[in-house]
C-alpha cells in the first residue's frame, strides 16, 4: 500500500493530530516545471527587470509570479500542490537565467516528505545562468518525517561571467511532535560545473540507523537541522572574506551551541556550512547570513523575498 497525504481541513492548526491516509499503491506524483528568464527590454522592464521566456509546469507542481518589491529582482515562486511527498514520488525543477538577466527562485512553503514502505522520493534541481547573469535559488526547508527517503540532486551550471547562489535545508523530524528523523534516507546531492568542466560534486549521504548519525560528537552533535548555500562563478572564491564576515554577523548574539557555520571556497566557488539543534535558529542565521551576502556580493537589496520572511 503507497501512502499519500491529503490536504487536512485543520492545516491551520499548529501541531494538528493528524494521520496519513492510505491510497492504492502504484498512485505517484511525478511533477515538473521550467522557467526560463531573459534579459527584459522596452518600457515593461525598465530597471533591469527580467522578463519570461520559456515556463511549463505539470502537476503537482505550479510557479507562480508576484510583483518584485522595488529594487529586487524578477521572481518565480515554486508550489507543490500534493501537500508532500511519499514513497516513489517525483518532482524536478528546472530554473534558467539567459545572459545578462537577474532572477530569483524560491518556493512557496516547506517541502513535507513523509514515512515511505520503501520506494525513495527523487527530488533534482536544475540551475543553470549564462553570461553576465545572476540566478538566486533559495527554497525553504525540506522536512524529513521519521522513516522517510529522499534522494536530492541540485546541479549548478555556469558559463562566462554568470553566477549563481544557491542554497538548501534540511530539517530531521517533527520536532514541535517529538518526532526525529531516527531511520531511512536523506542524501543531498551537488553537481556544480563552470564552462563545462565540474568545479565540486559533494552529498550528504545518512541511511539506516540516522539517529546515531545525527546524535554523534563526531558527526551532527546533536544538531537537527542543517543547511549549505554556494556562491558559483567565475572569481567567486574572492568572496570567501565576505562570506565569512556576514556568517560573524549573522551568528552575532548567539551560543556557539545554538549554530554552527563556517565557509570555504576553492576556485570558482564559496561553499558555507550550516548546523543547529533548533531549526529555527539555524533559518534565523541562514536568512539572516543569505540577505547580508547577496548585498556584499551583487550590491542587491538586504532582504529575504516576502514568501520567505517569518
Amino acid at each position: 500500500m503507497q501512502l499519500r497525504k491529503l490536504e487536512p481541513t485543520t492545516s491551520a492548526i499548529p501541531n494538528a493530530e493528524m494521520e496519513t491516509p492510505v491510497t492504492p499503491a502504484g498512485i505517484i506524483t511525478d511533477g515538473r516545471a521550467e522557467v526560463t528568464f531573459r534579459q527584459g527590454t522596452g518600457a515593461a522592464h525598465q530597471g533591469g527587470h527580467a522578463a519570461l521566456d520559456h515556463l511549463y509546469y505539470r502537476d503537482p507542481m505550479k510557479i507562480l509570479f508576484p510583483r518584485p518589491v522595488a529594487g529586487d529582482l524578477a521572481t518565480a515562486v515554486l508550489v507543490t500542490t500534493s501537500g508532500g511527498m511519499v514513497g516513489g514520488d517525483k518532482l524536478a525543477f528546472a530554473g534558467k537565467v539567459e545572459a545578462g538577466a537577474s532572477a530569483l527562485f524560491t518556493a512557496q512553503a516547506a517541502e513535507k516528505i513523509y514515512r515511505s514502505v520503501g520506494p525513495d522520493c527523487e527530488m533534482s534541481v536544475d540551475l543553470d545562468v549564462a553570461d553576465g547573469g545572476w540566478l538566486e535559488w533559495l527554497p525553504h526547508e525540506s522536512i524529513l518525517f521519521d522513516q522517510a527517503r529522499l534522494k536530492r540532486k541540485t546541479t549548478v551550471r555556469a558559463s562566462g561571467s554568470g553566477m549563481v547562489m544557491a542554497g538548501e535545508m534540511m530539517v530531521f523530524g517533527r520536532l514541535a511532535r517529538g518526532e526525529v528523523f531516527t531511520t531511512g534516507l536523506a542524501r543531498d546531492a551537488w553537481d556544480v560545473s563552470i564552462e563545462g568542466r565540474p568545479i565540486w560534486r559533494d552529498a550528504l549521504h545518512l541511511e539506516g540507523d540516522v539517529l546515531r548519525m545525527l546524535d554523534h560528537a563526531a558527526a551532527f552533535d546533536g544538531a537537527r537541522a542543517n543547511a549549505t548555500a554556494i556562491l558559483v562563478g567565475q572569481g567567486a572564491e574572492d568572496q570567501l572574506e565576505a562570506a565569512r564576515d556576514c556568517l560573524a554577523q549573522a551568528s552575532e548574539g548567539l551560543e556557539a551551541r545554538d549554530a554552527l557555520c563556517a565557509a570555504t571556497a576553492m576556485k570558482g566557488i564559496v561553499i558555507a556550512r550550516f548546523m543547529a539543534r533548533d531549526p529555527m535558529k539555524l533559518r534565523r542565521v541562514y536568512g539572516a547570513w543569505w540577505k547580508t551576502f547577496r548585498h556584499q556580493t551583487r550590491g542587491l537589496p538586504a532582504r529575504l523575498p516576502r514568501l520567505w520572511e517569518i
